[in-house]
């Protein structure tokens, strides 16, 4: 049974809050990921070896699912931002899921690598790879992710409150009291909250695989 930090969340951003934007420090770089480095990309989103082979099935199988029918756009989009070794060390990327819907796919810093301003030079670069037509874009995530919604609500991403969103229950209840515990008190009070668009309900509902 999933704890808490793992309850699910979602969120919408209708507008980008340019302030937010940042650039990457020159110790770092962006690239893609390539072909070679998929297994890489499925393991960087856990925190240990032990994590990593737990959850190995469901990486393959989510990246079949979702990407492999688009492979080529999956590895034009997934981004990597690198230290001076070429060592991946955090990632996100834009993906149109269910076909058309904008949304924010895998946001993952390094444990080692946290604090240092990378993941928010990261989601201002994804961000702005959409044009104004993108809009609204969405997002799902976990209470365990505190830091990663602090910077969403700076971006402009607000909580969406209807009961589910495709097939998954919307735990934002259950998960608003664990982020409370573990935020700043006033960037918890900056969080927002909105019903998403009746289209999106629909459109998440077109399928059963949770595409975002």
């Amino acid at each position: 049974m999933a704890g808490l930090e793992d309850k699910n969340l979602f969120m919408m951003c209708e507008a980008l809050n340019p302030a937010a934007l940042t650039q990457l420090s020159a110790a770092y770089y962006f690239r893609t990921c390539r072909r070679d480095e998929l297994d890489v990309w499925k393991a960087m989103h856990f925190d240990s070896p032990e994590l990593v082979n737990e959850f190995a099935t469901f990486m393959t199988q989510y990246f079949d699912d979702v990407y492999a029918s688009q492979e080529s756009e999956f590895f034009k989009r997934c981004l990597f931002v690198c230290d001076r070794s070429d060592t991946p060390i955090a990632t996100c990327f834009g993906w149109k899921a269910y076909g058309h819907v904008s949304t924010i796919h895998w946001f993952k810093v390094s444990k080692r690598h946290e604090g240092l301003g990378i993941g928010r030079a990261l989601l201002s670069i994804v961000m702005k790879s959409f044009g104004d037509s993108d809009y609204p874009i969405f997002l799902h995530t976990q209470p365990g992710s505190f830091r990663a919604i602090k910077l969403y609500s700076d971006f402009g991403f607000v909580f969406l409150t209807d009961a589910t969103i495709g097939y998954r229950q919307n735990e934002l209840a259950e998960g608003l009291p664990y982020l409370q515990a573990h935020m700043f008190a006033d960037d918890f009070n900056r969080l927002r909250s909105a019903s998403a668009p009746t289209e999106f309900l629909e459109t998440a509902t077109s399928s059963t695989i949770n595409q975002f």
